[in-house]
Order: C-alpha cells, then sequence, then structure tokens
C-alpha cells in the first residue's frame, strides 16, 4: 500500500480510504447499509491490505456509523495505526441548536462522537457543510480550541464553493488558528466540475484532496440503469443517486468506460478509480463497498496505471454539469 502526506501536512494516509457510511445500521440508509457484525470483514479486509485511513460522520446511521468504526478499528489494528476522519455540522436532535457549525454545537457534536467511536482524540475533524448562518471565526475558533485541546489532531473541510473555502483559509491564516488540511469534494468522471476552481485552489493551498462518490454511488460500477434501480441493494435503495447522475451524457462517459475497462480486461469501476486516484492534486479517493469483491476490486485498481489515451478517451466525452451534492 502507499501512503501519501495529506496536503502540506506530516499526517500520512493511505492510498485509498474506506467510506463507512455503509456500516452501522440506522434509519439513514437503512435500505441498504450493513450491521455492526456485517461490517467487521471489511474492516479486516481493508487493514491487511495496508488501508489506514476510514471516514464516517455523525449523522451516517444516527451515529451507528462511528460506533461500527469505533469497534472494528479497535477489534483490527492499535489506535495509532489508523486515521479516523469523521463530520460535524448535519441535523443530530430537533433543537436549532443541534446542527450547524456553531460554538456550541461543534463542542457538543465532537464529544458525542468521542464517546461513539470509544477514543480520545479524532484524527481528522471535518466541517461537512458550509454554515451560512455562523460566522466562519466562531468556527475556526471552536475547531482550534478543539486542536489545542488535543481532541482533534487535523480539521478538513467537505463540499462548498471555492470562495467560501478560500475565505475560511484566509480567516484561519490571519488569526494564527488551526488549518483546513483536507478537502472532500464530489469528483468521478461524471462529475468534474471541481476541476474549474476547487481542484486548483487545493493545489495552490498545499490542501489534500480526498474524493467522494469516486466511483458515483456504483454508476460508474455499472451498478444504475437508465430505467432506474441496479443489482445491488444500494442501487435499488439509494434515490440520491438518481438525482445526481442520470443525465444523458453521464451514461455516455458510463458507456465509453466500459469500453476502456473491456480492452484493458478489468472491471469498469477499476478504470474509474484509478483516474480519480491519479488526477492532480487527489491524495486518496474515499470508496463504500457492501460486498468484499468491491473492496477487493478497488484495493487491486490502485496498481492499474492508465495510458495518455485511456485517459483522454475516458474525459472526451464530458459534458459540464449544474453544481451539485452541496446540500
Amino acid at each position: 500500500m502507499e501512503y501519501r502526506r495529506l496536503g502540506a501536512s506530516g499526517l500520512k494516509v493511505s492510498k485509498i480510504c474506506l467510506g463507512c457510511m455503509t456500516y452501522g445500521k440506522g434509519k439513514m440508509h437503512a435500505g441498504w447499509a450493513l450491521d455492526d457484525e456485517a461490517s467487521l470483514p471489511f474492516f479486516r479486509r481493508a487493514i491487511e491490505a495496508g488501508v489506514n485511513f476510514f471516514d464516517t460522520a455523525n449523522v451516517y446511521g444516527e451515529g451507528a456509523s462511528e460506533r461500527a468504526v469505533g469497534r472494528a478499528t479497535r477489534e483490527f489494528a492499535r489506535r495509532e495505526e489508523v486515521v479516523i476522519a469523521t463530520k460535524f455540522f448535519g441535523p443530530v436532535g430537533k433543537g436549532p441548536n443541534e446542527r450547524g457549525a456553531s460554538r456550541k454545537h461543534i463542542i457538543a457534536a465532537v464529544d458525542a462522537s468521542l464517546e461513539r467511536l470509544g477514543t480520545d482524540y479524532i484524527d481528522l475533524y471535518q466541517m461537512h457543510r458550509w454554515d451560512s448562518e455562523t460566522p466562519f471565526e466562531e468556527t475556526a475558533r471552536a475547531l482550534d480550541d478543539l486542536v489545542r485541546a488535543g481532541k482533534v489532531r487535523y480539521i478538513g473541510a467537505s463540499s462548498m464553493y471555492a470562495w467560501q473555502f478560500a475565505t475560511a483559509l484566509g480567516i484561519q491564516e490571519r488569526n494564527g488558528l488551526a488549518r483546513f488540511i483536507s478537502m472532500q469534494p464530489q469528483y468521478n468522471l461524471v462529475y468534474r466540475e471541481e476541476e474549474r476552481e476547487m481542484l486548483p485552489l487545493c493545489r495552490a493551498a498545499g490542501v489534500g484532496v480526498i474524493p467522494w462518490s469516486p466511483l458515483a454511488r456504483g454508476f460508474l460500477a455499472g451498478n444504475r440503469r437508465k430505467e432506474g434501480g441496479g443489482e445491488t441493494l444500494r442501487a435499488q435503495n439509494d434515490t440520491w443517486a438518481k438525482d445526481l447522475y442520470f443525465r444523458e451524457d453521464d451514461f455516455a462517459v458510463q458507456a465509453r468506460l466500459a469500453e476502456v475497462a473491456a480492452a484493458r480486461g478489468v472491471a469498469p469501476m477499476q478504470i474509474a478509480l484509478a483516474w480519480v486516484a491519479t488526477r492532480p492534486g487527489v491524495t486518496s479517493p474515499i470508496i463504500g463497498a457492501t460486498k468484499l469483491e468491491q473492496l477487493d476490486e478497488a484495493i487491486a485498481a490502485l496498481d492499474l496505471v492508465l495510458t495518455e489515451d485511456e485517459v483522454k478517451l475516458l474525459e472526451e466525452t464530458y459534458e459540464p454539469h449544474p453544481v451539485l451534492g452541496f446540500s
């Protein structure tokens, strides 16, 4: 397994990150999420392969995902061997202060996450979305306090406009506060809008990029059809995917991907993942798996080296998209 520095920080993470939204049974994603026992083999396989990077969020499964991550990483690894990333922002209760990026919510949220994870620190604590109702200075100082208190080692962000992220980085730098070391954007062969501003910004600012949905929620694995649904439980129950990836030109990209994969004699998802993992500035794509063979194929994809001609074929059918996935 290859390990890469996350941005300009000293933190080293595996070339692939196991996304843990799939693990831990709750109301969210109930149609396809796995319970704790069914999740354990995925963590074992990942850790045995050298994966040290695990990403979750406090809202996944209403906290069940964090509990699954904590249990599995304790069972199969020493705490210092793994990099645990989680996120805050989404609603965790009915109260007006049980969401967002206010000081009150951040401090309550991190303590709850630490308890569910069964650890005394979080390696990478991420702001899940931009909070238009809270001054970022307040958010930045609360996050800096968590770093200084030792509850959090590093901080990151996810899915926001480039101007928002640039504003955040500027406020942190001017005030001598802990700085975001990572950005988690949506990025894959059928959604490349982040190439315009966010990815160049991250490269210039020394921020690591850990894309979510590098396989377009299964679309690039062939698990989505024009008429809807698919073979897997996730394809049949993941309704958000249709809002993101069912444009006519998306299917043109999917078809071209299948052609390149067939010529190589590998699975389409392996070509799609190899493409994302080698894009400029990308540190570690976040992949999800509900079958062990999916995880094995994803890990094997890291050894694929695409030719310039293959990259050209994969990219030339792309058409610009409206901005999606920020809500």
